[in-house]
């Protein structure tokens, strides 16, 4: 079943998330990941307004996406974003199509 990891960063130095960027994608591909929404615009509907940059990456299953997560090149690529952004992730299960 697809697993949809969701991504809230606020950017505090967008050079050094430049160096961060430059390394994520080919890692997020490696596991199967596909990435399906990012915007530093997103429009709030309800609650506080949200101003971070928000990401949504498609992976296979919860099992896929941990194992991006937890994959050396990802860690490799969260030192580099350590610096340049703070932000939350979570997986969550889609839905069974029907």
């Amino acid at each position: 079943m697809a697993a949809f990891v969701i991504a809230r960063v606020n950017i505090t130095d967008r050079e050094q998330y430049r160096q961060y960027l430059a390394v994520a994608p080919s890692v997020i591909l490696k596991y199967g990941g596909q990435v399906i929404a990012r915007s530093e615009t997103a429009v709030t509907l309800e609650g506080p307004e949200e101003r971070r940059k928000i990401i949504l990456i498609e992976f296979p299953s919860i099992e896929r996406a941990r194992e991006f997560y937890d994959s050396p090149e990802y860690r490799h690529a969260r030192g580099l974003r350590k610096e340049s952004a703070s932000g939350e992730m979570i997986v969550v299960d889609g839905l069974v199509s029907g």
